[in-house]
């Protein structure tokens, strides 16, 4: 059977991909900041719970993540549908990985930038925001790229929960022509056409970025 044909079920699911990549991206880092700055916090009581979400978040498969989130908390009254069940579960995983990378892009600002900004007299909220926080994400941009791509990899588990994202369109399509192995050679090229170019993106962001700072 001609593969051409499936060629648009395959973008349908590519385009869900797409959508949950951004979702879990954009919130995912959003958090992730707030996840940093607990863990950054001087605060004990907000410093170590923040740290527990943290490492478990890291700590836990992605798949297991939209396990519980989409079979696990219908039990304690909460339920989703299964494109939310997945945002909310990658988004999850995006913000506990994303806040170590923040964080460590934030740490890595040398303290003269802040000793300076106190002999200049600026307070505390506004050195944090308009030196070190600016300057700290720059540090975490590399990072975070190839974090994104990894998200929109990743966003292949949503076919665990049903959600009709690439992944389980080439399943559904090759369940009917049987062709998997020309199907699923599609679908890997569509991720790699994608994804090859973010990372030499990445890695030409990084350089860029090496020079501003040298």
């Amino acid at each position: 059977m001609d593969l051409v044909q499936y060629l648009p079920q395959l973008c349908q699911g590519l385009l869900v991909s797409l959508q949950l990549t951004v979702i879990s991206v954009g919130f995912g880092y959003a958090v992730g900041l707030l996840l940093a700055l607990g863990v950054s916090s001087q605060l004990s009581w907000l410093k170590w719970p923040t740290l527990v979400i943290v490492e478990v978040g890291r700590g836990i498969p992605s798949l297991v993540v939209l396990y519980v989130v989409y079979y696990g908390l219908p039990s304690v009254g909460l339920l989703f549908d299964n494109f939310a069940a997945a945002a909310i579960g990658l988004t999850f995983t995006v913000a506990a990985y994303s806040s170590e990378m923040l964080r460590a892009g934030i740490q890595s600002v040398h303290r003269g930038q802040n000793e300076a900004a106190m002999a200049l007299g600026l307070p505390q909220t506004s050195t944090f925001t308009r030196i070190i926080l600016p300057q700290g994400l720059r540090s975490s941009i590399p990072a975070l790229m190839g974090l994104a791509i990894q998200s929109f990899q990743g966003t292949s588990l949503a076919y665990s929960i049903s959600v009709s994202e690439l992944m389980s369109n080439a399943y559904q399509s090759s369940s009917i022509t049987f062709q998997y192995l020309q199907i699923y050679a599609i679908t890997g090229l569509v991720f790699a056409v994608i994804a090859v170019p973010s990372t030499w993106t990445s890695v030409w962001v990084e350089r860029r970025l090496a020079k501003g700072f040298a």
